[in-house]
């Protein structure tokens, strides 16, 4: 009689949780070793090219070692910058806070009275 399912026992076959898969592995090392033998004529066919030509190639294989840069807008660094003051302000003290607000209090107290003279 055959094992059941879910009997209690692990997996019913097949490779092991992690194993990695060897048809995988030798075919990036394949890859590996022809990309590494053939260094020296990439560079020498590098040094062959136009100005121009060679200019596109370089930066082209800038992007496999430098990192992505994320795109930036006003509105994301604000809401970044509100998240940490808010995050900051809540693990201040309350007695912090409060000194905090009572100042935020009479600094909107004078700029109302200057704006109304």
């Amino acid at each position: 009689m055959s094992r059941q399912r879910n009997d209690g026992k692990g997996r019913m076959g097949g490779r092991g949780k992690g194993t990695p898969n060897k048809i995988t592995s030798d075919l990036k090392g394949w890859i590996a070793q022809i990309l590494e033998g053939g260094r020296v004529r990439f560079e020498a066919c590098l040094n062959d090219l136009e100005p121009q030509e060679y200019i596109r190639v370089y930066t082209g294989l800038l992007n496999y070692v430098l990192p992505k840069q994320a795109s930036v807008n006003p509105d994301s660094v604000l809401e970044k910058e509100k998240a940490m003051l808010q995050e900051f302000v809540l693990s201040l003290p309350d007695e912090m806070v409060n000194r905090v607000a009572e100042r935020l209090n009479d600094l909107t107290k004078l700029e109302n009275e200057n704006k109304i003279e």
